[in-house]
């Protein structure tokens, strides 16, 4: 199979990029809007640069659920940030890879000219998923409002069923497939089946997460990528809520499967969490980072967008990295750090058996030869969705945003970061440093 080689027509590069500490969702609103969110991350990344809020020539983020009073919650980001009335501002929506999305869409209007600096990112605040009515119910709210006397109203007063009054859940809907009625958990043991992983292991790996991040806190590896943030009573939020440093196997062993009861495998401890959070970025053309004497954290390389069965959608990174590789003639080798994100563990284990998998990659993937299994030390090396969170619009921008800041603490060159998509997509990016002297 050939693989096409996309490029940018002009270098794209990522300048810097900031994001809110990942708040765990606590069954109430929490704290911060979307855009309270947004605005806080995207904020303390402007104070740093050179230039005023109204250089930006777009601003573009991803996000899923935004509140009834957010309609294009990116504009509602460039107007508050001071970006000024003359600023255009869209907002992309790829279920999990929207933030993703957002930069990519962003990377393609500076490569074609049409734009030299722009602001892009993600956003969820999972905890504010809107809470709807039910058809019957809206259809009945309809005809009280358009009853014209109160006979009218009388009689359908009586119509009214406690039924009607049931609310409509809109992240529960969100999370499950509408077209093969699978939960994103049951598409998770769908991947644990296909490749024999078990619950011990999915269990392993969600520790791992724990341990890694709670590590990388203690070693002040987010301090200048985490915004501190306050809220309207004072309070300080200034980590990830979702991490467990005293996580055990053990304890996780004790959890009831979540979604294919009794029997299943995934459970809510080795599944991502349910969190509020942001992530901004800055994306410059080669023009703006000489006009304004800009840093460049990362060059925004490449990236691909696949799609397979929704029932296995966990395993869309898989389809999406074989040709992002193969396109720039890589190896898996070549690639010195990963993320992944974290939705489950079992899908996060499962893309690794996939690349690994002779008989996947020929069937799935179009290739002969599989491209390797990657290592796990260089694999998600700070935790992920399950110990941080997955606010959905917000993690495609916080893995690319991470990746590059790892590579430059770790002077290596190249890495991918990477997706599954509900729905039956995946969505890789590769972005590159400059060799270190």
């Amino acid at each position: 199979m050939a693989f096409r080689k996309f490029d940018y027509k002009r270098p794209v590069y990522i300048v810097d990029g900031t994001r809110t500490p990942f708040l765990k969702a606590r069954g109430k609103p929490g704290p911060f809007k979307h855009a309270d969110l947004a605005i806080q991350s995207a904020r303390a990344l402007l104070n740093r640069m050179p230039f005023e809020p109204d250089a930006i020539d777009e601003v573009i983020y991803g996000s899923t659920m935004p509140g009834s009073d957010e309609a294009n919650i990116s504009r509602v980001i460039a107007l508050r940030l001071g970006c000024g009335d003359d600023v255009p501002a869209f907002t992309v929506h790829r279920n999990c890879a929207s933030g993703m999305q957002s930069l990519d869409s962003a990377a393609q209007s500076i490569s074609e000219g049409r734009s030299e600096l722009i602001l892009a990112g993600g956003v969820e605040a999972m905890s504010r998923a809107p809470v709807m009515l039910s058809d019957s119910m809206v259809e009945w709210l309809g005809a009280w409002w358009s009853a014209r006397d109160l006979p009218s109203r009388l009689k359908l007063l009586g119509k009214l069923r406690p039924g009607m009054f049931r609310p409509v859940i809109a992240l529960l809907n969100g999370l499950r497939d509408p077209v093969v009625g699978m939960s994103m958990g049951q598409t998770a043991e769908q991947v644990a089946w296909r490749f024999g992983i078990t619950r011990e292991q999915m269990d392993a790996y969600a520790v791992q997460s724990h341990k890694r991040l709670d590590q990388a806190h203690q070693a002040g590896v987010f301090d200048r990528e985490i915004v501190p943030m306050f809220d309207s009573g004072g309070k300080l939020y200034d980590f990830d809520e979702g991490v467990r440093p005293d996580s055990t196997i053990e304890k996780l062993a004790r959890l009831k499967p979540a979604f294919d009861k009794p029997y299943g495998l995934v459970t809510a401890g080795n599944s991502s969490q349910i969190t509020d959070g942001a992530a901004s970025l800055i994306l410059a053309s080669e023009k703006a980072i000489e006009q304004y004497d800009l840093p460049v954290l990362a060059r925004f390389t490449t990236t691909h967008w696949a799609a397979l069965k929704p029932d296995e959608m966990g395993l869309g990174p898989a389809h999406a990295i074989v040709p992002l590789l193969r396109s720039r003639r890589l190896r898996l080798d070549s690639i010195d750090y990963w993320e992944i994100n974290e939705a489950f563990a079992a899908q996060v284990l499962g893309v690794v058996e996939a690349l690994a998998d002779k008989k996947y990659a020929a069937e799935h993937l179009g290739i002969k030869t599989p491209i390797g299994r990657i290592p796990m030390d260089r694999l998600n090396i700070h935790g992920g969705g399950i110990s941080l969170g997955h606010p959905v619009g917000a993690s495609g921008a916080r893995i690319t945003l991470h990746l590059a800041n790892i590579l430059k603490q770790t002077g290596t060159r190249r890495g991918v970061a990477s997706l599954c998509i509900g729905g039956g997509q995946g969505g890789a990016v590769l972005i590159e440093r400059e060799k270190q002297s």
